[in-house]
């Protein structure tokens, strides 16, 4: 690791500039990046030039790899033989504003309201992906070099899908090689709760659409005579849980993972209130597999929900017919160490065989990727929890993430790297939602915690 007060020096620095970095970060949550609108994308061009530009003036070595989407940047630093290396990935690219009734300001005007930098882009992801880049400049200015080889992809279609990341990644994979990804795209636990993410959820996603008669038949005239295909979907969906809530597909828990004795024992520890859950969710009662705490469900426990469901009458009025089809998408979140093929392979066995013969079954295949859980041993990740406790003023929590990340595999895949997922934004920050929000304390803790982190990696001074 590079001495203590290297480490001082680069935080010192970023302390002594935060008012300027906050004014910069203003400039770049000013383009309207959103990826997912035709008429702005030169604004995500702009911004990519803006990514760029920014990491030029950092001290980096930067340029835009261009995709037949949006472009991503490249950015590294020269070569430090014997040290390890780190990848920054980030995305600069937005959700569209949404009803802008509903923002208190302007979606690309930023201010400070309450502490908060509410704008769109503040949490997700441009502040917290710029706290990394100024990390980075704080090493250069005050040190002349990085502590550890540092490189950044930073991406230009996050919000719609990151299509092209896998080919950006596959195509310079020699330059991006690296010991470990550093995402800043996750949040903290809450308030006054900093925190490492160690997992994610893998998911497979389907679509079953059951089919009867040709066509919709008066349900007087043959009720009765043939199935209904509405009937049968419901019964399928119905088998799907048992009475304990538990997912009844053989072979679905087979390869299940339990949480380390660590994490279940952080996990209870944590501040966590079911009923303000409940209030804030407006459902009457929490609901899932039986002999586990709703939190480690969220985190740790494979499930299954219907997405949506579909077919027959449901205009206004009464049609009284026997529906021709009827569909559902459902969705099967997975965690280590389940395979997402062979629960796709699961899944299609187990509803072919309880659909009658009586009707015709049709199973569309959307998407799959697998769970990620990370080295909790690591030295990246031992540096991770560390830095955060630099950055933060006090030692993070480990918490799991319930959505899925397929670019964790991706990477781990492609460059053999794990990913060391530490955010900066509070969970209630409004994302994807008007008024999204950066807490301006978070934005500056964020660059000390990135600071602290290259210095705590490096092999000697």
């Amino acid at each position: 690791m590079a001495e203590n007060g290297a480490v001082e020096k680069a935080i010192a620095y970023l302390n002594d500039n935060k008012d300027r970095f906050r004014e910069e970060l203003f400039d770049y949550l000013r383009i309207a990046s959103i990826s997912a609108q035709s008429q702005h994308a030169t604004d995500v061009r702009k911004a990519a030039e803006w990514t760029r530009d920014r990491c030029l003036a950092a001290g980096l070595n930067a340029e835009i790899a261009d995709t037949p989407g949006h472009p991503a940047v490249i950015a590294e630093g020269k070569p430090i033989p014997g040290q390890p290396t780190i990848m920054v990935y980030g995305h600069y690219d937005v959700q569209p504003e949404g009803d802008t009734a509903l923002w208190d300001t302007g979606p690309f005007d930023p201010v400070v309201q309450d502490g908060k930098i509410v704008c769109r882009g503040a949490a997700d992801d441009k502040g917290q992906l710029f706290c990394a880049i100024l990390a980075a400049e704080a090493w250069m200015k005050t040190a002349g070099a990085l502590p550890i080889n540092v490189k950044f992809c930073l991406e230009g279609e996050e919000e719609v899908g990151s299509s092209n990341l896998e080919r950006v990644v596959s195509e310079h994979k020699d330059r991006l090689a690296c010991d470990y990804v550093l995402i800043h795209d996750t949040a903290q636990f809450g308030t006054d709760a900093p925190a490492v993410t160690t997992a994610t959820k893998g998911l497979v996603y389907k679509e079953v659409v059951v089919k009867g008669p040709r066509k919709d038949l008066h349900s007087g005239s043959f009720g009765g005579a043939v199935a209904n295909p509405a009937n049968e979907l419901a019964r399928l969906i119905a088998s799907f849980h048992d009475a304990n809530g538990r997912v009844a597909i053989p072979g679905f828990y087979d390869r299940v993972k339990e949480m380390s004795e660590e994490e279940v024992e952080m996990m209870n520890g944590l501040p966590y209130d079911e009923t303000a859950l409940l209030d804030d969710l407006g459902s009457p009662k929490t609901y899932g597999e039986q002999g586990y705490h709703s939190l480690h469900r969220r985190w740790a426990r494979p499930t299954l929900d219907v997405n949506g469901i579909y077919g027959g009458y449901m205009k206004e009025g009464s049609s009284t017919i026997i529906p021709s089809f009827a569909g559902a998408k459902i969705s099967m979140r997975l965690v280590p160490d389940q395979d997402a093929a062979e629960i796709s392979r699961l899944f299609d066995e187990t509803v072919r065989h309880r659909i009658p013969d009586t009707v015709r079954v049709e199973i569309e295949h959307h998407a799959d990727c697998d769970a990620y859980l990370a080295d909790l041993e690591s030295d990246g990740m031992k540096a991770a929890r560390e830095a955060v406790k630099i950055g933060f003023g006090k030692a993070p929590v480990l918490i799991r993430e319930g959505g899925s990340l397929p670019i964790l595999p991706m990477f781990k895949s492609i460059l053999g790297a794990d990913s060391l997922m530490v955010g900066y934004a509070q969970p209630n920050c409004n994302l994807h939602s008007p008024n999204e929000f950066l807490h301006v304390r978070d934005f500056e803790a964020g660059m000390r915690t990135t600071a602290a982190l290259l210095g705590l990696l490096g092999n000697g001074s």
